[in-house]
């Protein structure tokens, strides 16, 4: 086979924010993104016990969301803690269906993730950029010292998507990444926040130029070939051709 079809794209933040407007332009509507994106983070592990998912303003939070509708539709108990009471209009969406469902949802206080046993990290996105605000920051260090599963959405709060850089972040036993791998999350830096990184396929186009990824086996890395991140669980969690009807769901 040849490295063409064995490497993973790897490609910065802007690359990727530009592949999912076209998609949405070519006719993806971004509430089916987001639910694919939370049917890919859903998809990723077993799900039992006490779960918490926090979350944040924008499609990051929105992320979270969906998560708590497709965990309630399937029997599973959550509750939500939010950071921010800014949505994106996708993300309202989702949060009016989590709480139709009746999804427990209410704003952090210390001590809201003492008694989980997995936590899902959606707070902050690919975007962010700069230093941790104190309320995230104090959420951020409570999520690494509660004991639990941590599973990261995209990336792990707090980290800079195109180079990895953090000065606080969520250190996760899991990252489900979205679309495609951020060169942040390849970086070596990286490896100090994450213990194993997965990407889900939600059907985005990808659009501009991306370094490959080379996979453990693959040939000898090439000079705009990367090594695969031990990290890196090259294969991915294909929901790229899950449909959402939003008129069957409301």
């Amino acid at each position: 086979m040849s490295m063409e079809h064995r490497s993973i794209p790897c490609i910065s933040v802007a690359a990727m924010r530009e592949s999912d407007r076209r998609t949405i332009e070519g006719g993806v509507p971004g509430v089916t993104l987001m639910y694919r994106a939370a049917l890919g983070v859903y998809h990723s592990i077993r799900w039992a016990g006490r779960i918490v998912i926090a979350v944040g303003s924008g499609n990051n939070g929105g992320d979270g969301y969906a998560l708590a509708c497709i965990l309630r539709e399937h029997g599973h108990a959550c509750r939500i803690v939010t950071l921010s009471d800014s949505r994106s209009p996708d993300g309202a969406h989702f949060a009016a269906r989590a709480a139709a469902l009746g999804t427990p949802i209410s704003p952090y206080a210390p001590g809201a993730f003492r008694d989980c046993d997995i936590l899902v990290d959606c707070l902050l996105g690919t975007g962010f950029l700069g230093r941790v605000r104190e309320s995230y920051a104090a959420a951020i260090r409570e999520i690494n010292a509660c004991g639990a599963f941590v599973l990261s959405v995209d990336i792990n709060s707090g980290m800079n998507g195109d180079t990895g850089a953090a000065e606080t972040a969520v250190r996760s036993d899991l990252t489900v990444t979205i679309g495609f791998v951020k060169t942040g999350l390849a970086a070596p830096c990286a490896g100090q926040y994450i213990g194993r990184l997965v990407c889900a396929d939600i059907g985005i186009r990808l659009c501009g130029e991306a370094q490959r990824i080379c996979p453990d086996g693959a040939a000898e890395p090439e000079e705009d070939v990367l090594p695969c991140p031990p990290w890196l669980d090259p294969a991915p969690i294909d929901v790229s051709g899950e449909a959402y009807e939003t008129t069957m769901r409301l």
